[in-house]
């Protein structure tokens, strides 16, 4: 299927899946639900440690903890484009103990780029809340020699598919937004897939790598310290306000995001969402998550769309 068409498909999917909200009508009192969480509550992250998804798990996990009195972990399970650990939380009881903190690409490119998966999306996972949409970054090691957007498009012309670049997979965003950018600009790479971007950083940061598409937060300390060198961002932002962006004129012109969500599995009482819902929206309100967000460029989901219901065996 040509990559454009693919990808407009993929967008329509996000859009509709994006913006969550929970329980328009109300629910029937759960039995002893101010008991909850009586004991730590389980955050799986369907990818590695040090990507943005977890950075966002961890402080919503931080913020709470503190505010309900329990503790709650974040459990990295990565793989498969996130499908491992999102099949972890589909398949998990639905007790409020086991929720899923994921990216898109998990619960909307996945499902839209694969036909069997050991899921789905809709039959197995209820909406809890939308946290951020992050900004990303097209960034290249700052030994490379490739100094601007332009440098590295002419490259991958004159070498095409020989200029080495990592993701978390075939389903997530920075390896679309590198098709992307490939069919737009007529230039060929080298895709080096890996389980978890934690893992590519270090090979990008070694040389092993010559560029990476990815979540800003993630590597800002990279930039920072000179390590890496941003060549374009996703949309323009206050972090990075001399960088080019791809939603310009300019080599290749593109409109991609990333975006963070919580899931529960389908069944969980419904008050005990609710709950959890509302401490997210909370926390996401905080000083302490709105100067992170503010230091990573990242911006809270402020509208929503109704769910009229989540499971009647969570009612």
């Amino acid at each position: 299927m040509h990559v454009s068409r693919t990808l407009a498909s993929l967008c329509r999917r996000i859009l509709i899946l994006g913006p969550l909200c929970l329980l328009a009508g109300m629910a029937p009192p759960l039995l002893a639900q101010d008991a909850w969480p009586s004991h730590p509550v389980r955050l799986v992250v369907p990818s590695a440690p040090g990507g943005g998804t977890d950075v966002y798990a961890r402080l919503i996990a931080t913020q709470l903890s503190k505010s309900m009195k329990q503790s709650f972990v974040v459990d990295n399970r990565p793989g498969a484009s996130g499908q491992i650990g999102t099949q972890a939380v589909a398949h998990s009881p639905a007790d409020g103990y086991t929720f899923l903190i994921a990216s898109n690409a998990a619960v909307a490119i996945s499902p839209a780029l694969y036909s069997k998966l050991p899921f789905d999306v809709d039959k197995d996972l209820a909406p809890v809340a939308r946290g951020v949409v992050a900004p990303m970054v097209l960034v290249t090691n700052a030994s490379s020699g490739i100094r601007s957007f332009s440098d590295l498009i002419r490259l991958g012309k004159e070498k095409p598919g020989q200029i080495p670049y990592g993701s978390a997979g075939e389903a997530s965003p920075p390896y679309l937004s590198v098709r992307m950018i490939e069919e737009a600009a007529g230039a060929r790479f080298l895709h080096v897939p890996y389980k978890g971007v934690g893992a590519a950083y270090q090979d990008l940061l070694s040389g092993r790598l010559q560029f990476m598409f990815t979540d800003l937060s993630s590597v800002q300390a990279y930039i920072k310290a000179g390590k890496l060198k941003p060549l374009a961002v996703n949309r323009k932002t206050t972090l990075l306000p001399d960088v080019p962006s791809l939603a310009e004129p300019g080599p290749a012109r593109i409109d991609v995001t990333t975006s963070f969500s919580v899931f529960a599995p389908i069944g969980v009482p419904a008050p005990i969402v609710r709950k959890l819902s509302e401490e997210i929206n909370a926390a996401m309100k905080s000083p302490e998550l709105a100067r992170a967000r503010d230091q990573r460029a990242r911006s809270r989901v402020r509208h929503a769309v109704r769910v009229q219901d989540v499971d009647p065996r969570g009612a």
